[in-house]
């Protein structure tokens, strides 16, 4: 077989690929169609997806140059070479990012009578009620730190936000004071206001206002808003950790002290300031952001975007519906036997995903829960019923992945309320993130053992179901269920991975299994048969498996591929990828669904699955791929994937150069995948609110979290 397909040149970077999604996800703050509070909350994503991405990308990156790593990327680029293309994406996005901010949200905003005051603009009134608020509320809470030979630099929290402060000395010569804007505070001021404006001041302002109140009898030079982006890409011994748990910890409080790796600072610092800063916190000039605007926009979306009074200016909210099927069965378990059950979130319902467990905990008749969890809610229904149920008697087994990236301390707090109420409870397996999404209950019915199943390719987790889209199956089909117990059995003791029925698992057996299946697709071109591949997945990185998907596309297999995030191929390249286009969709939802369709001569082979084509999904992780054999179903899939594939409000188009296309269609041709496929338009009451959506990291990432 040929090898020609590892040229560099077919390949783009994994991290420079990231950076074009987050800058997909950045434009829709310009996407016309998109309510101005909407578009704020774009760019406030765009945010805080950077932060992930220096604090575990960027810092990877730069582990690997500095341990003296210099071995190329599939795309040709060593770690110094990307660190410096890194370093200029970010710089450009960054001052994108805050041009957008001042041009086009603030003065959105204002027509909409909402404004964010500098301190420049503030009536008598207004200072008058600051200067009260600073003396009764903020003053006490402050604590500046200074910086002299009898005083060490102080440690500065990651992430969180200071002014910087520079006094007169006795001899003349500067001081370097520093206070932390208390993150204890709101950061958004509500101002009182006589017209019809909404005004508000940024907190960082108010202490500004106020700096001199703090440095009694010292002359105030200067005060300077800065911010650091520490490394905290978690990492800690499994090997001989006596403690898991104790290890994941101690890990956790070190990532608030690690390695400098950006330091953002105002556009007008004083040299002397940022020249302080930059020895202290030892950052090279590349690791400076110098920041026309606040600071962090992630208030944009915690604050702003949820205050009351503007429903106009976000999405309209609508109710998910609850299919028919189970509204005709007094039981969840009735139902699911009378047929496998397909849910499309969020435009289904999650609920009976929850009321699944619900009425497990409390059915007489069911003896065992087996469920792993990865991501679950700050007030999980599911983490409840599963306590239920173990106080209730039935055996309940919970595989709770402790190292879920920014979830571990939740995580762990969740183990041990679970393992009170009497869940056996695994936290996560060495070397392994257990990233599958399964649910086991075994049902005594007329006696005799019966086994329920819900596969997924989202977390449990009610509250980003409602913007993630994700596919949710139930069955008790006979062989997914003996698959299912045999599953558990390997998480949760000594046996081999087994041979199984029909669910294929990650890091054994997935990798070989989907180089068949597309393999399979490029012996039927080769015969002169059609062959055609489609999948939708959050990023496609695998070296291997793309080196796979060029072999079939140059012998004729039609490739399609729905990806959000990073793509790592580069599709329409003369003899290697003529036959793949590559399609991304940012939208009002996250597209999270993993779905892979094999044309197999004529009789096809559809599969859902927890596992994007990346190396960690293959070799790091124990996920699930899952067939969906009832043909309505799998039709009924293909039906939302082609709706996709016809959308033009929201796609960009990938091209060989490793750049996307925006579609702009006219009014004729304007189609709105997600928006055709909401079922449900009753207004509600109150907007699912971005500030209580839980974090995917880099591991699910991204961005309309």
């Amino acid at each position: 077989m040929s090898d020609h397909y590892d040229n560099p040149s077919y390949y783009t970077n994994r991290e420079l690929s990231w950076l074009e999604f987050n800058h997909r996800c950045m434009m829709e703050a310009l996407n016309s169609n998109n309510p101005v509070f909407e578009q704020m909350k774009f760019l406030s994503i765009t945010s805080t997806n950077l932060d992930e991405f220096f604090m575990i990308r960027v810092a990877s990156v730069r582990d690997q140059l500095q341990a003296g790593y210099k071995r190329p990327d599939a795309s040709g680029l060593t770690p110094e070479l990307q660190l410096k293309r890194i370093g200029k994406r970010t710089h450009q996005m960054m001052s994108d990012m805050y041009r957008i901010y001042r041009d086009h949200i603030l003065p959105e905003l204002c027509k909409n009578h909402i404004r964010i005051l500098h301190p420049d603009e503030l009536s008598r009134k207004q200072k008058h009620q600051l200067a009260l608020f600073f003396e009764h509320e903020v003053y006490p809470v402050l604590t500046p730190m200074a910086a002299d030979s009898s005083r060490p630099f102080p440690l500065i929290l990651n992430k969180s936000l200071n002014l910087g402060v520079l006094l007169k000395g006795e001899d003349g010569q500067p001081v370097f004071a520093t206070v932390q804007v208390p993150s204890v505070l709101p950061r958004m001021i509500k101002l009182p206001s006589d017209g019809p404006d909404t005004d508000f001041i940024l907190l960082e302002s108010v202490i500004s206002l106020n700096i001199g109140r703090l440095f009694e009898g010292w002359e105030v030079i200067s005060c300077t808003p800065y911010r650091i982006t520490r490394n905290a890409d978690l990492s800690f011994e499994e090997e001989g950790a006596e403690d898991l748990l104790q290890e994941i910890k101690r890990s956790l409080r070190m990532r608030k002290w690690g390695s400098v790796i950006r330091l953002e600072i105002d556009h007008e610092a004083d040299a002397r300031m940022l020249g302080i800063l930059r020895r202290e916190l030892e950052v090279t000039e590349d690791e400076i952001f110098r920041i026309h605007g606040p600071l962090n926009l992630d208030f944009l979306m915690k604050q702003l975007y949820g205050i009351p009074g503007f429903d106009h200016l976000r999405y309209r909210p609508y109710i998910p519906e609850v299919p028919d099927q189970f509204r005709n069965y007094k039981s969840i378990f009735d139902c699911i036997s009378h047929g496998d059950v397909l849910l499309h979130h969020p435009y289904e319902s999650f609920l009976p995903v929850v009321k699944f467990l619900e009425e497990a905990a409390s059915d007489p008749q069911v003896l065992a829960i087996k469920q792993t969890l990865y991501r679950v809610s700050g007030n999980s229904p599911i983490v409840n019923a599963l306590a239920k149920a173990a106080e209730s008697g039935k055996q309940v087994t919970v595989l709770l992945e402790v190292k879920a990236r920014f979830d571990e301390e939740n995580n762990i707090q969740w183990g041990l309320r679970l393992e009170k109420a009497g869940c056996h409870v695994i936290y996560g397996l060495p070397g392994l993130k257990t990233h599958s999404k399964i649910t086991l209950i075994v049902r005594r019915e007329q006696q005799s053992m019966k086994r329920y199943v819900h596969l997924g390719t989202g977390n449990y987790n009610d509250v980003t179901a409602k913007i993630y889209t994700d596919y949710s199956l139930f069955t008790c089909d006979e062989q997914i269920g003996s698959d299912a117990s045999a599953f558990f059995n390997t998480l949760t003791g000594y046996s081999a991975p087994p041979e199984m029925n029909k669910l294929v698992s990650a890091p054994v057996r997935l990798r070989p299994y989907l180089t068949r299946l597309i393999e399979n697709e490029r012996q039927n071109a080769l015969r002169g048969e059609h062959g055609e591949i489609f999948a939708k997945m959050n990023s496609l990185v695998d070296a291997d498996l793309i080196q796979e998907l060029y072999r079939a596309s140059s012998a004729g297999v039609k490739i399609r591929l729905l990806i959000r995030g990073i793509c790592c191929l580069r599709p329409g390249i003369k003899g290697v990828s003529e036959n793949i286009e590559v399609h991304s969709i940012v939208g009002r939802f996250l597209e999270h669904s993993r779905v892979y369709r094999f044309h197999n001569g004529g009789q096809p082979e559809l599969y859902l699955s927890s596992a994007d084509m990346m190396p960690r999904n293959m070799d790091r992780r124990v996920e699930l791929l899952f067939p969906v054999e009832t043909e309505g179903l799998s039709q009924r899939i293909m039906q939302d994937m082609e709706l996709y594939w016809e959308d033009t409000a929201q796609t960009s188009l990938l091209n060989s150069d490793g750049t996307y296309q925006k579609l702009t269609p006219d009014k004729q041709h304007y189609f709105n995948a997600q928006e055709n496929m909401i079922l449900d338009w009753e207004p509600v009451h109150s907007a699912v609110l971005p500030s209580e959506i839980e974090n995917e990291s880099d591991e699910e990432t991204d961005p309309a979290k």
